[in-house]
């Protein structure tokens, strides 16, 4: 069996990749603004603040998930969701270092 094409690049370039993938919908850029907005919620709450069904929010949310962006806890019969704050460190020290390259860097 051959290698996958994600076997070329860093594990650090792999997870940016699975992170800014994640946040290429704009559905999940509202999930995750609306969590930074209360701090933390339950499924429902973002339901409601979104035009979409719950199935459709519940997919985005595990999306997310997955990328490591936001954390659920088990709260009764719902799942409380906050910000993985990890995981945004990550995306700051990488754009952090974009920009400080970039600022340093002349161009054509």
């Amino acid at each position: 069996m051959g290698a996958t094409k994600t076997d070329h690049f860093t594990d650090k370039q792999n997870q940016i990749a699975i992170i800014a993938k994640a946040l290429g919908h704009p559905a999940r850029i509202a999930i995750i603004e609306y969590l930074l907005k209360v701090n933390s919620c339950i499924c429902g709450d973002i339901v409601n603040e979104l035009p979409l069904a719950q199935p459709t929010v519940s997919q985005h949310l595990k999306e997310l998930k997955n990328a490591g962006l936001i954390k659920g806890n088990i709260e009764g019969n719902a799942i409380c969701y906050c910000i993985d704050e990890k995981t945004f460190d990550v995306l700051k020290d990488y754009f952090s270092n974009i920009i400080l390259t970039v600022t340093n860097q002349k161009c054509c």
